[in-house]
This record gives structure tokens, sequence and C-alpha cells, in this order.
């Protein structure tokens, strides 16, 4: 008996095993069914050629076509056998259309997304795009439905959502352009909503000192101003008399309800939002380099992700009799080189933080609500009705309440609503005009068809086969009339307003500057009269901006290896001046905590944001714990009130903060909390030691690694934790941080390297996280990923051919 239950055991096991075994076979067929096709010959319709595309090791491909048209197609058809889902993800995130796809999780960010209404602004943009640039968007976009059309299998995430892949629009690309906006220039509104909160609760001189437009780290190209505001007069701001601080109901709090007990409160690490951007470029004459060619270098920092965000390509192409050739980044979902070099010229991006976007006030009429203030008289608001589909569940609707002005989005302290005016909502501030840069033949044509650009303001530093460089802003740049826009005002009486767009003639611009070096870092590039036609959306502290400057002054004749190496610099130059203000603060001091504190930012720092430095990680929160103990006093009557108040969105929080500290004026101390400025100080290093020592650790083993290990990921993965293994890349801990060339975070940092120098790209750099293809069975998933985690150079043109697809009429 037991022998027979033996045997009908093992035979259930097998059986099991076997379902097991076919289950796995059935679904490793279906995902590889998905896989890109990578040689042979496949026909698509359209073509008026043949068109080659070979593949290198790394999966780049280089597509020789006989004409534009023919390139664009093909590079439709790439984007789309290995990146489909990434496109539809970013088209959806624009247009308000994720729940659609994903579920009701999602349903509340796309309420957030609709009210822009950007599937309606897209098929705007289709409608009005010159004939030229409509041939080539609808190239691409047949060559995508080609592609997605070419696999056996749908793309493996349809598969998991069940759901089948709906087909590109020539809208589409302009929704992938919307989805840069929302990602790189609506941050300008948020800003300028904490801004109104700052002016509209407190004394005008705090609120002036806290909006200050400069810092001592500045590093602009560019002199001329605006210059640090100066600390209030105690006869202005004396916060020793705000001895009770209102809470949020406008009553009066005692002292002792609102004491903070500093050690108690560990919290987690965090990292601003403000403190994430990285983006870098900057460029040397040829005058200044060992081989004489002008020299680019370029690193955009955004989250990082499975795919990444780029997809490399060269595309070569007959133009007349003239041979067409570039090589560098595009972004799926769009036909152009976004970065790169056509051996005529090279050009790069970082976010310029140009205003871009301004948040009206709206005068509602006190009879009839439905009515607000114009300089024409009373206006009813548009109601708009948005309706959203939901997988799984009914559909939602939003009303969207519109004014003449733009969307309402959101309201003041007092309640006032606000009215959105955006670059991205009008026909002028987006199109495809970066076509313009590919047959550019130097800066000076460079830095024109950069202007005529319908892209988030960003800084254009470009370089030329001649030797020289340039910088402009690339995207439109609003006219603005009666008031700089950093503060939100109202527009119903005319005096402020918008006067169209500032002509390409009018850009500011640096051509051939005399030093022969150009940089930016997300920081204020230009002062002066060019600093008020371009507003502050929220320009980065200059300190990052600052080394690179002073890295690049001490080159003595640099090539493409010496800018690879000042993009992977890693020096704390800037914490450096914390954590020696740190030491001098706990000096003498005999508690236990505090002389260990001192002595690991003394022996455990290197001068670097190394993996095993712990001095760099006390250091770095530590400086976290100031800004949070200075703010909390000067911004009480804010955040008591407003919780969605947030100081880091706050321009120059960490100058005030360091003026604050050295200068130390008592009256902008609230004594509720601190009873001087040492006694802040010191509970910032208590707090500091106490988050390194939560759970019985020691602090000597807070190394940085343990805090920036790279989440480079699907994001599959953040809704199913276990397909990690499957759908990411290696977790490792990356040296780098904030306020240096090389800004690196779990989650964020740069998402490629490229250096070139126009007409010697066959010496040029380029790597990224990631891979070429989104797929996990591809062998380009992670292709070329460990050279961005180890700062190895790698070729930026494509090598040699390991596979050659043809693709023909």
């Amino acid at each position: 008996m037991a022998h027979r239950i033996r045997r009908i055991s093992l035979i259930v096991l097998a059986s099991i095993i076997a379902l097991v075994a076919v289950l796995a076979i059935s679904l490793t067929f279906a995902l590889r069914g998905s896989l890109p096709r990578l040689d042979g010959e496949h026909s698509i319709a359209g073509l008026n050629a043949a068109v080659e595309i070979s593949r290198d090791e790394l999966g780049v491909p280089d597509i020789k076509a006989e004409n534009r048209l023919d390139a664009a197609r093909a590079l439709g058809y790439l984007h789309a056998q290995d990146r489909f889902f990434q496109m539809d993800l970013q088209r959806r995130n624009a247009a308000g259309e994720l729940s659609a796809l994903m579920g009701p999780q999602l349903i509340r960010t796309d309420r957030r997304t609709r009210i822009h209404r950007f599937r309606e602004k897209a098929r705007r943009e289709v409608a009005e795009t010159p004939p030229e640039y409509k041939a080539i968007l609808e190239a691409y976009t047949d060559g995508i439905n080609a592609g997605l059309g070419d696999l056996s299998v749908r793309p493996f995430e349809y598969l998991i959502l069940r759901k089948q892949p709906e087909p590109w629009l020539p809208e589409d690309t302009f929704l992938t352009l919307y989805a840069m906006f929302l990602d790189l220039s609506l941050s300008t509104a948020r800003i300028e909503k904490m801004n109104a909160m700052v002016a509209d609760i407190l004394p005008a001189s705090l609120a002036d000192y806290l909006l200050t437009p400069a810092a001592r780290w500045d590093a602009p190209l560019q002199e001329g101003g605006p210059f640090p505001a100066p600390i209030p007069d105690s006869s202005e701001v004396d916060l020793r008399k705000w001895m009770k601080a209102p809470d949020s109901e406008g009553k009066s709090a005692g002292r002792g309800e609102r004491e903070i007990d500093v050690a108690a409160e560990v919290t987690a690490e965090t990292v601003p939002s403000q403190e994430r951007a990285g983006s870098n470029n900057w460029a040397m004459a040829g005058s200044l380099t060992a081989h004489g060619g002008a020299l680019l270098a370029n690193d955009m920092h955004l989250s990082h992700g499975i795919p990444n965000i780029w997809y490399r390509v060269r595309m070569s192409w007959q133009d007349g009799d003239e041979k067409r050739s570039m090589v560098g980044a595009t972004l799926p979902g769009i036909p152009v080189l976004v970065v790169g070099s056509t051996g005529d010229i090279a050009w790069g991006f970082t976010n310029s933080y140009v205003d871009c976007a301004d948040l009206v006030r709206l005068e509602t009429d006190p009879a009839d609500s439905t009515r607000y203030l114009t300089p024409d008289g009373w206006e009813s608001f548009e109601m708009i009705s948005e309706v959203i589909e939901v997988a799984g569940a009914g559909p939602d609707t939003l009303w969207v309440q519109q004014t003449r002005w733009g969307p309402v989005w959101g309201n003041d302290s007092a309640g006032a609503l606000f009215a959105l005016r955006w670059t991205a909502h009008d026909p002028e501030g987006v199109n495809l005009d970066l076509f313009g840069l590919e047959t550019a033949e130097n800066v000076d044509e460079a830095v024109l068809a950069a202007a005529q650009t319908g892209l988030p303001p960003v800084n254009c530093v470009c370089a030329d086969k001649h030797g020289d460089i340039a910088w402009t802003i690339a995207g439109r740049v609003p006219n603005r009339a009666g008031w700089d826009g950093r503060i939100p005002v109202s527009w119903a009486d005319g005096s402020c307003r918008w006067d169209g767009y500032l002509s390409p003639e009018d850009y500011p611009k640096i051509v051939r500057p005399e030093e022969g070096r150009l940089w930016t870092g997300n920081n204020r590039v230009i002062g002066g009269h060019f600093y008020s036609v371009l507003g502050d959306g929220g320009y980065g502290l200059g300190a990052r901006a600052r080394q690179v400057r002073d890295g690049l002054r001490i080159l003595d004749k640099p090539d493409e290896d010496d800018m690879l190496a000042l993009q992977l610099d890693d020096r704390a130059l800037f914490l450096n001046e914390w954590r020696l203000f740190a030491l001098e603060a706990v000096e003498g001091d005999t508690t236990a905590s505090r002389i260990e504190f001192a002595r690991l930012l003394r022996e455990s720092w290197d001068g670097h944001a190394s993996v095993e430095s712990v001095g760099y990680r006390l250091t770095r929160n530590f400086s976290y714990e100031i800004l949070k103990n200075v703010y909390k006093g000067m911004t009480a009557p804010i955040w008591m009130n407003h919780g969605d108040f947030q100081s880091e969105w706050l321009s120059y929080r960490r100058a005030v903060a360091w003026e604050l500290l050295h200068e130390r004026p008592s009256h902008m101390l609230l004594p509720l909390y601190y009873e001087n400025w040492d006694q802040l100080v010191l509970a910032a290093i208590d707090a500091t030691m106490a988050l390194a020592t939560k759970d019985g650790r020691p602090a000597s083993e807070w190394i940085w690694g343990d805090r920036n290990r790279i989440d480079v990921s699907h994001p599959f993965v953040q809704l199913v934790p276990q397909l990690r293994r499957y759908l990411a890349a290696p977790s490792q801990a990356l040296p780098g941080g904030s306020h240096m060339p090389r800004v690196q975070h779990p989650r964020f940092g740069a998402s490629q390297r490229m250096v070139v120098s126009p007409g010697r790209e066959d010496a040029g750099i380029f790597h990224m996280p990631g891979g070429q293809c989104g797929h996990p069975l591809s062998k380009y998933f992670l292709a070329g990923h460990e050279d961005w985690v180890h700062g190895r150079k790698s070729p930026l043109l494509p090598g040699k051919a390991a596979h050659r697809l043809v693709l023909v009429p």
C-alpha cells in the first residue's frame, strides 16, 4: 500500500513538474515572440528604397537610408520593436490616460494631468505642423506601427496586463513632447506657489530675504546681477517676538505644546526634489584642446528606469548631392535626434529653469463665483468635461475649469483661485523645429535654430567642426510685461500679461566666448537685462556649475578622456564647507556622540562622495537637518497653517541658511525652538547621530554606499517587487551625490554621458544606464549598463556589425 501511494505521489509530482515545464516553455515562447527582429529582410509599406540597419554588440543601430523619410520610417520601426511600452506610457502620461491601461490606482494621476487637455492640443499641433516636418512625422508613425505589427506576440507588458497595444498616432509624438514639459518645466509653477505663500504670509522684508534671487555659489556665464538680498534688520523682523506661534486654527500655541524632542525626531534620509536636479553640459573651444577640435560634454540627469529614457542611434541618408549623418540619443516617440552630433555641429541640453509658467491670481465675482475679472470685464469660466477611461472600472468624469489664460490650478493661501499660464498650452510653445539642428553647419546657425524649437526651455551648448562654441536657450520664452514673474499677480486690469514670445533674433546667446569655455548646471546662466527676460523658474544652486567651471579652467589641452573624467568628478567640495563648519561647532565638546561625530568627519572623509565614506553621509544629513531647523522657525506661520507648504522648493535656501549660520542674528531665531544658534547647530548634529545609530548600529558603519544603491528597474517592479530579478539591473553602490558633477541617487542620476568633437565622432564617448532594448530576454536588455556604472569610456559610434536587417519596400 505504501509503495502504491509512493508511486502515485511520484506520478502526480512528475505530472506537476511536466505541467510547470510546459507552462514555462509556453511562457518563454510567448515572451520570445515579442523580441525585435535583428536579421534578414523584411518588407514595410511606404519605403522609397531599401534601408540597411546594422546593430553592434550593444544593440546600437546604424541606419543607412536613401532619404530622410525612409530614415524616419526605419527609426520608428526600431523604436516600436525595442521600446513600444515605454512610448505608450509616455503618451498616456501626458494625455492623462494611464488608468485605461493600468486601472483605478492611477485615476488621481490622470486627473492631475487631464486638466491640461494635451490630447486635444496634440491634435492641433499636428494640423499646424509644416508640410516638410509633417511628412517626416507621418513616415515615422507608419514605421512605428509597422514595427509593432512585425512582432509575432505583443510586447510582454501587455501579456501581463491582458491588454492590446493601441496603434501610434501622429499626435502621440506631440504627447511625448508634452511629457517632457511635465517632467522639466511644470515645477516652475510649483515653485511659484511656494513663493506666493512666503510673500502672502510673512513680513515683506523676510519674504524678500527667503526669496533671494542670488547666492554666494553662483557661477553664471555672464555677470550683471541679480544680487543676494540682505538679512532683514531687527526693526523689520524679529522672530524673538513670535513667542507664541499660530496653530492650524489661527490661535496661539504655548511653548510647551510646540517643543520638539530632537532626539526622538529620527526620520529617513531624503533628497529634496530641487536637489535631485543635476544635468551638466559644457564646451571648450578648439584653440584650447589637445587636437584643435571643439569639445562638447553633456550628461542629462533624470529618473532611472528600465528601459532608459534615451535610445542610441546613428542615421545617414542622402540629401540631394550631400550625405547627411548624425549620431547620439533619440527619445522614443520623437523622430529627431535630441542630443548628439552631425559632424558639422554637436549639441547638448540641460534644464534651464527659465520661467515659462506663471500662476495668475483670479479675481472672482463676489456675487457670482462662476465669473472672473479680465481686462475686458467679467468673463464666465468655461466648464469642460473630460472622461477618463478606467480599466476594470467605470469611467471617471473630470470637470476642467478653464479661463482665457489657462486651466484653474489650485489656489493661494487665502483660498483665491490660480489659473496656470504655461508655454506648453500655447501653439507657439511646442513644435518639431528641433529638426533645424540637423542641417545647421556652424554655431551661428545652431543658436538661431535652437531659439525656434518648441521644447521645455533648456540650455543649449553647441560646438562646430571649425572649433567654435556657443550657448543659447532652446525653447520658447514668453515676453512678460508688468512684473518679474516670481510671485503670482492678478492679470485682471491688463497691466501684467504675456505679450507673445521672444523673437529668435532677440534670444540671449554667447557665441565664441573670449574665455573659450562654456558651462551650465541648472544654475542661473546669465545676468543683467537677460535675467529679467528669462525670469527665474527656480534656478539650482551654482555650486555644481562652479565646480565644473573651475575644473575646466585647470585643464591644459584636454581631450575626450578628460571631459569624461570631469563628468565623473565626485569631489564633495560644496559639502566640505559644511563639514568644516560642523567640526568647528563641536570642537572641545565632551558629549560622547559628538566626539564620535567629529572623529568620523575627520577620519572617514576622503573628500569624495565615495561609497565607503561615513563622513560624507554624516555631513550630508547634517546639512539637511540644519536646513530643517533654520526654516521651521522662519516659516512657522506658513507650515503651521498650510500643510502643503514645502520649504525645499525655495531655490536658495542653502545660501540663506549658510549666511544665517555665520552671521548668527539673534532676531532670526524663533525661541519657541532654539534659544541660540549653537543650540540649533548641535541639535542638527544630535539628530544626525540619532539617525546614524538607529537600530543599535554604530555610526562608523553608516557608509554612503548603503544609502546610494542604484535602483534601475522597470515600472512593473514598483507594482510587483517579485519581478525585480527579471526586470531590474543589479543593485550596486555608486559614488556621487548632490552639488557635484557626478550627481547620483538611487533612482536619479546621469541618464547618459556623451563627449564629442564635431568631425571627430570616432573618438566620441557615450554610455547610459540600462540597455537599448526593453525586453528582458533580449541580449541588449542591459548591454552597456556596466560601462555607465563604472564610468568606462565606450564609443559614441556603433561598433562592428553583429546583426544586419534590411527593410525593403
